[in-house]
Parts: structure tokens; sequence; C-alpha cells
């Protein structure tokens, strides 16, 4: 087989981890309306059968470092997909399980396990097989594969709703909304057995010849053989290191604590707060009303995905550091349209740009680089442990930010006359303004460098 087209596959079946990450994530959004009604839940619950997940994903996020080294990449994304499908069958809740909302949050937290460990362990083995001048496309497949997850789900919910009455809605509905992610969770678990292992994990397991026959199989022969020789210099010169074995001194704490923090200002950027409450802004933009939410998501989701596709494209081409930095000038521009509007209570057309200007300059920055460069910028010998730190850290980061915009946005000083409610925007700016600083500064520039060559890159920093 070609050996381009075999590692486009390879990557394609890996990135089906990023949209389960995003089918898994928007399930509940559409079956909780009816399971609420179902089980008689008071708003206490609600919130946390929609949340619970978010505890499986911290969990699964902290462990995947671990068990990445232990099951390797591959055996970690066959794990998650195990979590993924028994998640989606139990969520259901089969006739023969006895029916409790405890039950429910148990699968929905296995689903988060399922999350947390594939957010971690997909864009790290795309890394790790990709050559440095086409890593940054292929890694970029992940963060695609969340967004067609989210659209997907969205599709295969309404359908679902809209085929039954309320009343089938609330008994059977949303248990068929769950069990559709059987479909690809299932695909992702046959087709995860016809990957090869990372080719840096096998060498860090000591399996060399095994490294180098999955090097050829992705590389032309001088370019494979050049790679595997970095990957066995890099892995020997780490082993002459005292950092190896202690990831809690300079300069391994360092390097952690950098991603770490670029990690969390992914979610600082507000996304999963126009995601999680955006409707009402649509609602006063174009007038929609509740019954058009359709329509305002099939909008989003277009410009996230337009938007996904270009970083796809230009990341390689551009660089990381230039696609933040354009990105971040285009989230601010947006959020300033959005707040200044609500501040003048001119609300309409300018709201409305200024959301889509917000998604499209995150989906073509924020949203895919933290995936790449997180994946890239950790030395072979710390990546598991050092990325799975940061992913779950990125997961309480969202936590954060979606528990707390409601409280902020219904407080007394956002009503008051001098915010008129735009607050929470003027803070999201503010990080949105230090991640462009964040990043100029701590950020290197990873664009046609192989992991190895990135290594060197903290070595000079920290010497």
């Amino acid at each position: 087989m070609n050996k381009k087209l075999y590692l486009l596959l390879i990557t394609i079946v890996s990135a089906l981890g990023g949209l389960l990450f995003g089918y898994d994530t928007g399930v509940i959004n559409g079956a909780q309306f009816f399971l609420s009604k179902y089980f008689d839940l008071d708003p206490g619950m609600k919130g946390w059968v929609v949340g619970s997940a978010l505890l499986g994903c911290l969990v699964g996020a902290l462990a995947s470092g671990k068990l990445s080294m232990a099951l390797g990449r591959k055996g970690s994304l066959i794990l998650s997909a195990l979590l993924f499908s028994i998640s989606a069958w139990g969520s259901g809740i089969p006739s023969f399980l006895p029916e409790s909302v405890d039950l429910l949050v148990v699968f929905r937290i296995i689903g988060g396990l399922g999350i947390g460990i594939a957010s971690m362990c997909a864009p790290m083995y795309i890394a790790e097989v990709s050559p440095p001048q086409r890593r940054g496309s292929l890694v970029t497949f992940y963060q695609l594969g969340i967004v067609v997850g989210f659209f997907i789900v969205f599709l295969v919910t309404y359908y679902i709703g809209k085929n039954l009455s309320e009343a089938q809605n609330i008994q059977l509905g949303w248990r068929r909304m769950f069990w559709s992610e059987l479909g690809p969770s299932l695909l992702f678990l046959i087709l995860l057995f016809f990957v090869p292992k990372s080719p840096r994990w096998l060498h860090l397991m000591g399996r060399k010849e095994e490294a180098f026959e999955v090097l050829k199989k992705i590389n032309e022969p001088v370019e494979a053989k050049k790679v595997n020789a970095e990957i066995l210099e890099s892995i020997d010169k780490d082993k002459k290191k005292v950092l190896k074995v202690n990831h809690w001194k300079q300069p391994v704490i360092g390097i952690i604590l950098i991603g770490v923090v670029f990690s969390m200002l992914q979610q600082f950027t507000g996304i999963n707060a126009v995601l999680y409450y955006g409707s009402d802004i649509f609602e006063k933009s174009l007038g929609y009303g509740k019954d058009d939410v359709l329509q305002q998501q099939v909008l989003l989701a277009f410009i996230n995905l337009v938007f996904t596709l270009v970083a796809m494209f230009t990341i390689d081409k551009l660089g990381r550091k230039k696609l933040v930095s354009i990105g971040c000038i285009g989230m601010l521009t947006g959020f300033l349209f959005l707040a200044i509007s609500l501040q003048i209570d001119q609300i309409g057309l300018i709201s409305l740009i200024g959301v889509l200007l917000f998604i499209a300059s995150f989906a073509m920055s924020m949203g895919p680089v933290v995936w790449v460069v997180l994946s890239e910028m950790y030395p072979n010998n710390i990546r598991s442990v050092a990325m799975s730190f940061a992913v779950a850290a990125q997961w309480a980061a969202n936590y954060m930010v979606s528990q707390s915009f409601p409280i902020i946005t219904e407080s007394q000083i956002n009503e008051s006359e001098l915010w008129n409610g735009s607050l929470p925007y003027y803070v999201f700016i503010f990080f949105i303004i230090f991640i462009l600083f964040f990043t100029n500064k701590m950020i290197p520039e990873t664009k046609n460098k192989s992991l190895e060559e990135i290594e060197s890159i903290w070595d000079d920093r920290f010497s």
C-alpha cells in the first residue's frame, strides 16, 4: 500500500477517538431533556447527570499517562473504545437492568473515562507515527473528529426525537440516543486492531526491530533509518538524565507546567461558554425561537467544521505560533463586537458576527493547535505522564468555565448599568490577550521539526 495512504488511514482510525469524544460529550445534550422528565430530576440532579462524565474525563486523563506506557498508545485506545461501548450500551439502561439515576451516572462516568483516555492517547499516537512535515495537519484530524462528532450526534438525536412523540421520547427516545453511539464505538474498536503500535513506544519498551518495521511502513527507507536513529539517540540520552525518573524537578516540571497552562488556556478562551450558553445570543440577534435550535447549531457546527479544515491545510505551512496569533486577534475582535454591542444595548447583526468570528477564529487556532503542540512538545521519556497532566488540567478548566459562566452572567455586577451583560466576555478577552503573550514567550515553534529535534529545544532552553 502507498505509504502516504497508509499513514492517512491509520490517522483517520485514531481520529475516531476524537469523533467519539465529540459524540459522547454531545449525546447527553440531546437526551437530557427527555430523561430528566422520565426520572423527574430536580435541577441539582439534572446538573449531576449532565456533568458527571467530566469526573470520568478527569480521572481517565490522569490515568492515561501510566496506561499508555503499560498498554501502549494502541492498547490504551482499545481500552477507551471498550469504555465508550460499555457507556453507550449501559446509559440506555437495557430492560434487564434496574432503572436508576445512579446507574445512569455510573455509565456516564465510564464514558468519561473513555473520553479522558482517548483525549490524551489519540493525538499523541498520531504525532508519534507522523513525519515532521505532515504532523500538524495529521494531528488536526483529531480536532476535526471532535467537531464532526458534535455535528453527527446533534443530527442523530434530532432525527430520533423528531420521529417519536413526546411520550415515546420520554420512554424510549433518550435510550436510543445513547445506543446510537454503539455503531461508531464498535467500529473504532474493530479498526484499532489493524493499526500498528507507536514506533516510539516500541523503542521505549526495547522492541527495536518491531519499531523499525513500523517506521518502514510509514516512511521511505532513508527517512525511516534517519528517524529510527534519532529515536534511539534520544532514548539513550534520556537514560543518562536524572530527570528521567523525577517529574518534579527542573527542567521537567517547567516543561510540564508550560503544557498544562497552554492546555488550560484553550478553555479560558470561553469556547464552551459560547457552545453551551450561546442560544440566547442567537435568539436576540436573529429573532430565533426555541424551536429553531437546529438552525443555530448547524450554523455553529458549519463554521466550526470549515475553519478546522482551514487549520488542517495551514498549520504545517504557517506554523503553530503564527496560527495562534491570527486566531487570538480574531477571537479578541469577535468578543469585542459582542461585548460592546451588549454594553450599549444594541444586540443584532454585529453581535452575531462577533460570535461567528470567535468560533471561526478558535476553530482555526486554539482548537486544533493545542492538541498538536501537546502531542509533540514533550520529550520521549516524559511524554505520556506530562501529556496526561496537561489534558487532565484542560478538563478541570472546562469544568471551571462551564460552572462559573452562568454564575458571573447572572451576578448583580454583570447586570449593572456599566456592564449590561458584557462582563464575562471581557474576562475572556483578558485571557485571550494573555494567550498571545504566553504563546510568544513560552511555546516553541515546532513546525517541520522531528519530535527528537523538539526535545533538543528544551535542552537548550533549560541548560
